[in-house]
């Protein structure tokens, strides 16, 4: 008898620690059925962060040399002994027939006739002075002949240009002969043409040609 109660109270004791064991084990986690044909959601990757790259910065250039060109050359200015041509033809022209003394003289601007460039102005002052004091003719002032020219939509420097607008000028200054003088023919061994009009019938009543040498 005593074995027996020895016997039964081992077995209820191993059958209480049994179910403690059992109740203390959690269920195992159930497995989800894959089922054929279903597509199954999938988890989205986290996106790889990308570095942003720094730009290289270009080499800044040098400052860039500009090559000097070279120097044009100077066009070569012309001189020309126009008072040795001047004189002896003015000397002439002061002992034309047919000239009244004490008579008003417009000397109109050289006009430059030849096939290349040269200084007007300087052939002109030049006649002038050799004009000045002749004792003969009486000159229209350079002042009133720029007012003249003015009128007529010219300027003090422009030539008259025509035999004919050089007389229309000189009647409107009062003036009784003109002097229309020209440079002809190569630039660099140039001809002088002077001629005394009569402002009155436009008459040629003296010419004169001479040569001009460069300096």
């Amino acid at each position: 008898m005593n074995n027996f109660s020895r016997y039964a109270l081992v077995t209820a004791f191993a059958l209480f620690l049994s179910g403690c064991i059992s109740r203390t084990e959690q269920p195992p986690a159930p497995v989800e059925e894959v089922k054929p044909g279903v597509e199954q959601p999938v988890e989205p990757t986290q996106p790889v962060p990308t570095v942003p790259t720094v730009p290289s910065v270009p080499e800044q250039p040098g400052p860039i040399e500009h090559q000097e060109q070279p120097a044009q050359p100077t066009p070569r200015e012309r001189h020309y002994d126009w008072n040795g041509a001047m004189q002896p033809m003015v000397g002439k022209m002061l002992q034309a027939q047919g000239v009244t003394a004490g008579s008003v003289l417009l000397v109109d601007s050289v006009n430059n006739r030849t096939n290349g460039s040269l200084n007007a102005g300087e052939a002109t002052e030049t006649l002038r002075n050799a004009l000045a004091n002749n004792g003969k003719f009486t000159l229209v002032s350079a002042q009133q002949l720029a007012v003249a020219k003015q009128q007529l939509g010219l300027s003090a420097q422009d030539s008259l240009g025509s035999r004919s607008k050089a007389i229309g000028i000189a009647r409107n200054v009062g003036a009784q002969y003109v002097l229309y003088s020209s440079a002809t023919g190569n630039i660099n061994s140039p001809a002088l043409q002077m001629q005394l009009m009569l402002v009155q019938t436009g008459e040629i009543i003296w010419s004169g040609k001479g040569a001009v040498q460069q300096q």
